[in-house]
């Protein structure tokens, strides 16, 4: 017995093709000349652009982009800081913590002079690492608006 090559196709998959295929089409709404007729919807023309279809979607498969969409974990580009910002982590030692970008003249300010000295008690001064102050996230947002307001 010969060998089946390609994949088997259902009954009720094949009769929902060839509906799709012979169903009525409705023409775009656009203005036509009436000089020269539309694109003609016969069976064979529908039969060879789903042929066209599978064809770029076999494309797509074999042949990828060179650029996907995601990024793989690990692989992430560090988001690079800029002019007049330091990187703070937001969180508590045991918990979640955040990066946030901090103005450089905030650090002058004496409600981020007691962030950075609880931040002293906590970890010390040969703390690895970048700076983390250890105050809930909440609590970060609610000093980083009232920065704002002076």
């Amino acid at each position: 017995m010969a060998r089946l090559r390609g994949f088997r196709i259902g009954r009720k998959k094949l009769a929902r093709f060839f509906k799709w295929i012979a169903r009525p089409r409705r023409k775009p709404a656009r203005l036509c000349s009436m000089d020269h007729p539309g694109k003609s919807f016969n069976s064979i023309s529908r039969i060879l652009d789903m042929a066209r279809c599978l064809q770029r979607g076999a494309k797509a498969l074999c042949f990828p982009n060179s650029d996907p969409g995601y990024i793989r974990l690990g692989h992430a580009k560090p988001m690079e800081v800029p002019k007049g910002h330091m990187a703070v982590y937001v969180g508590q030692p045991d918990g979640d913590t955040r990066r946030e970008l901090v103005p450089v003249i905030y650090f002058n300010h004496p409600l981020f002079g007691e962030l950075l000295k609880g931040s002293e008690r906590v970890y010390g001064y040969n703390h690895p690492g970048g700076i983390t102050i250890p105050c809930g996230y909440s609590e970060f947002e609610k000093i980083f608006i009232r920065f704002q307001w002076f």
